[in-house]
């Protein structure tokens, strides 16, 4: 099956907008974005709406104050298929040069939930799951996978070298 980016834009999902509505450029709701430009003062847009014509914000300079509302899927840029990562890697290499950049994407609520919470996220690369039938390792999903860790106030206090309230 061809990926979306690879098809001409007639047949791309993502050229022909969403659903029934056919809209496929989505914008910041004003009451969304002006407390996000109250606090960071944003000096520019690496993707912007109507985008000028030989503009790109994956190779352009970004100001020093950032507001990124990215494609949500993956694009073509410069012949290869680029995604969020992409972004990403550029929102961290502006931030390297001490740029403040917001970028906002889609993410499951559960995510969210558990950053709330005080989870600490590791990397645990494209796991091989194993088969339960042979315990043979699989292909991977092609996705890295995130751990979460929630400790409990005991261990949370050992790995900060204090005593927690349980202790005494």
């Amino acid at each position: 099956m061809t990926h979306q980016s690879q098809l001409a834009p007639a047949d791309n999902k993502f050229h022909k907008g969403n659903g029934e509505d056919q809209k496929h450029y989505w914008l910041t709701p004003p009451d969304v974005y002006a407390p996000l430009q109250e606090e960071f003062a944003f000096t520019f847009d690496p993707a912007p709406h109507p985008k000028p014509d030989d503009f790109d914000g994956l190779t352009c300079e970004w100001g020093e104050s950032n507001y990124v509302n990215p494609p949500f899927g993956s694009i073509i840029h410069q012949g290869k298929k680029k995604g969020p990562t992409a972004w990403v890697r550029k929102a961290i290499e502006e931030n390297q040069k001490g740029k403040d950049v917001v970028l906002v994407y889609p993410v499951d609520k559960w995510v969210l939930m558990l950053l709330k919470a005080g989870a600490e996220v590791r990397n645990l690369g494209d796991v091989k799951w194993l088969a339960t039938e042979d315990g043979s390792a699989g292909k991977g999903t092609g996705r890295h996978i995130a751990c979460f860790v929630l400790r409990g106030r005991k261990r949370a206090a050992q790995r900060n070298g204090k005593p927690s309230g349980r202790d005494k």
